[in-house]
């Protein structure tokens, strides 16, 4: 009920808007498998939904009705955890899906998202996706793939999360967020407040803040305000070098 309401809700932000084969997001698992006559019929499918910044489209518990095409913009994945805590999974970019967790069941969503920034997000129903995947073979093979690496991904946070010391979960994230949403006027292009940090690396507020501090005064790091530059992404690597890989993609 939950996320049909919110559906319904955001249908007055609905826009004609960009079509799947002039979108510019080519990694877009959707936009990837256009075909090149009329058979490939989701694309035609889809809603799409203005969301305000701070609006949650996704409301964790909710039915799943269906996934999110991130088309432009900026969120944040997160699940509550004990006590009520919030923690962020992870953040979507464009092109990249939210809501999957729970597709091809009768389940429910385990997440919830929000808009960290005014977007554009591409919304196609379960039924629709079903019937393709039923019906293509190469776009069930692709969705299998990204099944697997979402996995392998999650496997690996869980792993690391557990070797990792509170400094250099902080550093992976600001390495991980460079990587996903890179630089604007030197700084990080996605502003997070101190919780949010806290939320997504597993610590308190007070750690990331003493965190942040010391990666300041070592001259890794540049801040104002809120913003968060990287001189040197090379130098803040060598932080977990040791680790072998980085956390996230």
């Amino acid at each position: 009920m939950a996320i049909q309401f919110l559906h319904s809700q955001s249908k007055k932000h609905s826009i004609s808007g960009v079509s799947c084969q002039a979108c510019g997001n080519e990694s877009c698992l959707i936009k990837r498998n256009l075909k090149p006559d009329a058979t490939f019929d989701l694309a035609q499918k889809k809603s799409e939904i203005r969301c305000k910044k701070g609006q949650q489209f996704i409301l964790e518990g909710a039915p799943v009705s269906g996934l999110f095409f991130l088309l432009k913009g900026k969120a944040k994945v997160f699940r509550t955890g004990i006590n009520g805590k919030e923690q962020i999974v992870r953040f979507a970019s464009n092109g990249e899906i939210i809501g999957h967790r729970g597709f091809g069941t009768e389940e429910f969503y385990s997440i919830g998202a929000v808009a960290l920034e005014d977007s554009i997000l591409c919304y196609f129903s379960k039924e629709s996706l079903q019937n393709r995947l039923a019906n293509d073979a190469k776009f069930t093979y692709d969705f299998m793939l990204f099944y697997a690496n979402e996995l392998n991904k999650s496997e690996s946070k869980v792993k690391s999360l557990s070797q990792m010391t509170v400094r250099e979960r902080v550093v992976d994230a600001l390495l991980y967020i460079n990587r996903k949403f890179k630089h604007k006027n030197n700084y990080l292009d996605l502003v997070l407040s101190r919780s949010d940090y806290a939320d997504f690396v597993g610590t308190t507020e007070e750690q990331v803040i003493r965190v942040l501090s010391a990666l300041k005064k070592e001259q890794l790091i540049v801040t104002h305000g809120k913003k968060i530059g990287i001189p040197d992404v090379s130098i803040l690597q060598k932080e977990i070098d040791e680790h072998n890989f980085y956390l996230h993609s």
